[in-house]
């Protein structure tokens, strides 16, 4: 029997934010985290928070991004990703500082710790396992002397009943994060599953060096967003520099009213500690991009003929 941790779904009830939490409620929760490595939040999004949120992110996977269109990137076959969600609806930005997930950060470790990335999904509907069981391998291990500290928060844009997060429950904080080889599944202790379904609006944080991943079979589209927290002076795995995962946040002037100064650390402000100046991605662009271009700059040049040969037209026309 899976241990399933499950909201209910009604996309009726009321969602308002909780106005305070008491330290005992506070404690309980970071309780829970340092035990499970992971902790399912109260409701702390509003409905009108989440509809925002729901409206701009849906708006995103409207189109792939190109050219001046903006969208969603898609890298692999089961998922649109979207990038640096804080630019979208002030939501995203009030949950990343929300009092309650301040406090629980705080608790678990300690005040170093900044927003590094913040990232979307939609998964598409399949019964392919493909992004089996791991812990998020962000640091350079080479180098480190412990096992560093990583929280993510995860927020479920929509009801979520198949393909739901799966978490191996206190396997946290036991060794490097990796990618767990499929000869190696059979040893997991599946009685420590946590599967977590929930209503669009659930909230929860997780110790991301724990063995988790995106369960499976995908039977409806699933939209999540992913926070990740950790201490930005620690030294990145290689590949992640390489192709500049953790760059510095890029943030909607216009969402960034009445911050503390903590607020600000945990935003990045000032902090340019992974910046690469003229960063270019290694990779080249494939042959279809070069393709669309090429098209792209045909039709261009073609408007612009067109534009001329109307003027032209027209100024005939007006000496008959």
């Amino acid at each position: 029997m899976r241990n399933v941790k499950e909201i209910p779904v009604d996309s009726q009830s009321a969602r308002e934010r909780a106005p305070l939490w008491t330290r005992g409620e506070v404690d309980r929760l970071v309780t829970d985290l340092s035990r499970d490595g992971i902790v399912v939040l109260p409701d702390i999004l509003s409905a009108k928070q989440l509809r925002g949120m729901q409206q701009a992110f849906a708006a995103r996977l409207q189109h792939m991004r190109w050219n001046n269109f903006e969208g969603f990137s898609k890298t692999e076959p089961y998922r649109h990703m979207i990038e640096d969600v804080l630019m979208l609806d002030q939501g995203f930005v009030d949950l990343a500082l929300h009092p309650l997930v301040k406090q629980i950060l705080n608790s678990y470790m300690g005040t170093n710790y900044a927003l590094t990335e913040a990232k979307g999904w939609k998964s598409l509907p399949t019964k392919r396992d493909f992004h089996g069981w791991h812990g998020d391998s962000w640091y350079d291990q080479e180098v480190a002397t412990e096992i560093h500290t990583e929280v993510k928060l995860a927020l479920y844009l929509t009801d979520v009943r198949s393909g739901a997060f799966n978490f191996i429950k206190g396997s946290h904080q036991q060794r490097h994060p990796y990618d767990v080889k499929r000869a190696e599944v059979k040893n997991l202790p599946m009685s420590e599953l946590l599967e977590v379904r929930g209503k669009a609006g659930t909230v929860f944080m997780f110790d991301s060096s724990a063995i988790h991943r995106q369960g499976y079979p995908m039977l409806e589209p699933r939209q999540a967003i992913f926070y990740a927290y950790h201490d930005p002076s620690i030294p990145l795995r290689e590949e992640d520099v390489s192709y500049y995962r953790y760059h510095p946040l890029l943030l909607n002037a216009a969402f960034l009213g009445d911050l503390s100064e903590e607020d600000g650390r945990i935003l990045g402000f000032g902090n340019k500690t992974n910046f690469q100046p003229a960063f270019e991605r290694p990779d080249g662009p494939p042959l279809s991009y070069r393709t669309f271009c090429v098209s792209h700059d045909a039709r261009i040049r073609l408007l612009r003929v067109r534009d001329r040969a109307l003027a032209i037209f027209k100024r005939a026309w007006r000496m008959f």
